[in-house]
């Protein structure tokens, strides 16, 4: 019994082994895809600041911000294969209805990434890179590091982005048996709360505006969640 168990962690690991090696290659595939077209996202990127340019902090500030913008696009090109090959690695190890929906989160997870990212760069962004640039702007100059202003952009699309998972990660979840809609509804002021302290991180200003606009649609998600939980 002892060796059948020791084959069977064996074979695990070759299995991780083997998944981890074509999440690499396809990562690898993407971001050098991702360098021919890193100057127009980074044109992208920094088109909500307008007419205002951000400043390099050193001479090889240009080249990493370059290189890092290559890299987060790829890791969102390579995305649904990561995601698949995290799914594939899970699956022996579930029930076969639960496989079934397991696979169904790929292309739904894809859908809403991409859906939070595009409504934190089309909505959020806007609204808070003239704040922030107005903010005591008559008496201190705004003249932002590149480097500095990619993070937080990247950062703020990036977390929006894994935020409009929350549906079709409560659907899962209800499938499993994990939760269920009346556990979701009974502790609905608890998850209000937690939403309000998210968006008070995920906000890139203080003024209470901002704040809302993230919180209304993360409230929105999560009673969408529970919606799907008892599709579920």
């Amino acid at each position: 019994m002892a060796e059948e168990r020791q084959l069977t962690i064996i074979e695990h690991l070759e299995e991780l082994r083997d998944r981890l090696i074509k999440s690499v290659i396809a990562l690898t595939i993407t971001t050098l895809f991702s360098f021919v077209f890193a100057r127009k996202f980074l044109e992208i990127l920094i088109a909500p600041m307008g007419e205002t340019s951000p400043v390099s902090s050193s001479p090889t500030t240009n080249i990493v911000v370059f290189t890092k913008v290559a890299l987060i696009s790829g890791v969102a090109l390579a995305m649904p294969v990561l995601v698949y090959q995290l799914i594939s690695f899970i699956a022996p190890g579930l029930a076969p209805q639960e496989k079934r929906y397991l696979y169904f989160v790929l292309p739904g997870a894809t859908l809403s990434f991409v859906v939070g990212v595009a409504f934190a760069y089309f909505v959020m962004v806007p609204t808070a890179i003239p704040f922030l640039k107005g903010f005591l702007g008559d008496i201190i100059q705004p003249n932002w590091f590149v480097d500095k202003y990619i993070s937080f952009i990247t950062s703020l699309l990036i977390g929006v982005g894994l935020s409009f998972e929350t549906p079709l990660l409560i659907f899962f979840l209800a499938k499993l048996g994990i939760v269920t809609p009346a556990t979701l509804s009974r502790n609905r002021k608890y998850a209000i709360l937690v939403i309000a302290v998210l968006a008070a991180i995920i906000t890139p200003t203080p003024d209470p505006f901002n704040m809302i606009l993230v919180m209304v649609p993360l409230i929105l998600l999560y009673e969408i969640g529970i919606l799907l939980a008892r599709l579920a």
